[in-house]
This record gives C-alpha cells, sequence and structure tokens, in this order.
C-alpha cells in the first residue's frame, strides 16, 4: 500500500513538472516577454479615450485577453511556419519545435487556443470587434511569409503590430480619431526601425538561403540608415500625436526621453559591431514603450 502511494505521489510530482516545463516552454516559443513592446501602445489608447468615455473595468481585461491571445497565436504560427528554417540556422535552433522541446501539434493547438481567446474576447468587446478580429488575425498570420518574398517585411511587421491601439481604441469608442493613427503610425515605424537592426545578425543566413530582408539586400549600412530614418519618424508621429490630442505639455518631456533612448540604441548597434544588439533590442525598447505608457499617465493626470 505505501509503495502504491509513494508511486501515487511521483507520478503527481512529475506531471506537476512536465505541466511547468511545457508552460515555459510555450512562453519561450511565443517570447512571452517582448508583449511589452507593444502592449503599452494599446493600454496608452485605453487611457486616451478613456479621458473622453465612460470607464468599463471589464472592456480592460477583455483587451489584455485579445491583445495577449493575437501576440500568441501570431508568435506560435510563426514559429510552426519558420520551424525548418529555424533549424538550419544556428542562431534559432535552439527554439523550441527545431530543438523538439515542443512538437509542430503541440504548437498548432496553442495557436488554436490562442486565436479563439483573440476571436472571444474581441466579441465580449463588441460586433465591430469581433468582426474585425478576423482580417486582424489574418494580417498577424500573413506576416510569416512575407520574409519569403519582400525585403520590406519588416515594414509588414510594424504594420501588422500597429493595429494594437487602433484596435484598443475602437474597442472603446467604436469609431476613429487621428491622434490614434498618429499612435499607429508611431509604433509602425518604431517596431520597422528595430527589426531592420535586429535582422542584420542574419545576413549571412538570410542570403545563403535566399531569404529576404532589408539587411541582406541592401546591406547593413544602408539598412541602419533605413533604421535611423524610420525612427525620426515615430518621434514625429509621436509629436503629431501630442498636437492632434492637444496634450499636457509636460508629455513632451518624456517624449524627449524617448528620443534619447532611440539615439543610444543607434549609437549601440553599428554595422561591423552586433555585439551589443541585444541590449538595444530587449532592453531599451523595452523601455521606450513603457515611457510611452507612463507619459500618456501622466499628461492625463495633469491635464
Amino acid at each position: 500500500m505505501d509503495s502504491i502511494l509513494k508511486n501515487k505521489d511521483l507520478k503527481n510530482k512529475v506531471n506537476k513538472k512536465s505541466l511547468k516545463e511545457k508552460t515555459l516552454a510555450y512562453g519561450r516559443m511565443i517570447k512571452f516577454s517582448h508583449t511589452v513592446f507593444a502592449l503599452p501602445f494599446a493600454l496608452s489608447a485605453v487611457v486616451l479615450a478613456w479621458q473622453t468615455q465612460t470607464l468599463v473595468y471589464w472592456d480592460l481585461v477583455w483587451i489584455l485577453v485579445a491583445m495577449v491571445g493575437a501576440r500568441s497565436a501570431a508568435m506560435g504560427f510563426n514559429r510552426i511556419v519558420d520551424a525548418v528554417i529555424d533549424e538550419k540556422n544556428p542562431r534559432t535552433a535552439i527554439r523550441e519545435i527545431p530543438s523538439g522541446i515542443l512538437s509542430q501539434r503541440q504548437a498548432a493547438v496553442f495557436v488554436g487556443v490562442s486565436s479563439f481567446l483573440f476571436i472571444g474576447a474581441a466579441a465580449l468587446l463588441s460586433k465591430l470587434c469581433f468582426v474585425l478580429s478576423f482580417p486582424v488575425l489574418f494580417f498577424l498570420f500573413f506576416y510569416s511569409y512575407t520574409k519569403r518574398f519582400t525585403r520590406y517585411c519588416h515594414l509588414y511587421l510594424g504594420f501588422a503590430i500597429s493595429l494594437a491601439p487602433v484596435g484598443a481604441w475602437v474597442a472603446i469608442t467604436n469609431n476613429l480619431s487621428l491622434g490614434i493613427v498618429f499612435l499607429s503610425l508611431g509604433l509602425w515605424t518604431y517596431i520597422a526601425g528595430f527589426d531592420i537592426l535586429y535582422a542584420c545578425q542574419d545576413i549571412d543566413f538570410d542570403r545563403e538561403q535566399g531569404l529576404f530582408s532589408l539587411p541582406s539586400k541592401i546591406g547593413p549600412h544602408k539598412a541602419m540608415m533605413v533604421s535611423s530614418l524610420l525612427h525620426v519618424l515615430t518621434m514625429g508621429f509621436f509629436l503629431a500625436m501630442h498636437l492632434s490630442f492637444q496634450m499636457h505639455p509636460v508629455f513632451l518631456i518624456f517624449l524627449a526621453g524617448i528620443a534619447f533612448l532611440l539615439i543610444v540604441e543607434h549609437r549601440l548597434v553599428k554595422p561591423d559591431n552586433l555585439t551589443h544588439i541585444d541590449l538595444a533590442f530587449f532592453h531599451i525598447n523595452s523601455l521606450v514603450s513603457i515611457l510611452l505608457f507612463i507619459g500618456v499617465l501622466a499628461e492625463g493626470f495633469f491635464r
């Protein structure tokens, strides 16, 4: 009897450990920590919308669920589509599907569940959000194929992610605003700009495999110039948002901080020196998103 109980306890511990490991593996597969890049932009749209709309906390809950669901579905789908390519690239061969930690089937189930969460949350927000959730999911999924035929895949990625603040705004207001369009354009150019920098790591691999990216087609020097131009546009769109919403001047202090961080990012990453690219990509870009959100909160407080 004692032996049976011990075996049962051991089995339960193994199952719990396995579940924990699988959960962590799914989180690593979709790089859940990267949600911080776009989520603050969506939350900024929510804060701006609530300045003229009735505050409904459940709207925030479903917007958060929709954001997490959409991003998880898109990243999981990307990992499935790119599994063969990732296996050939030494930098990405350790990812969960190529390394065998997760199977294609497990990833597909994860994508299905995440898609259901996104569509379900959209339906709970409004009928318009429910209808729009299907084309949005298509745009997010289609990104996974763009590197196979266009060097401007970075711009497509930025566009797909830039739908987040527009979606959050529409969920609360059921309309569109010029100011929120400027915020989305800022997110578009911001994402596209740093994705170009990140793609510089795979120039040789992309050329060998016949894949498309701006750095592999025009070289790292010109690609980084394009990235810098995109980030100049980012600041221009943020300033246009400030003027469109007639925001409090305190927001300009945070814009100055964002401009400083983007300058640091481009000083860290050089065409002949990519050693600091992880610092620029993971840390500085996270600070840019968070600083923008804090700026919007501060602006609302002072207003």
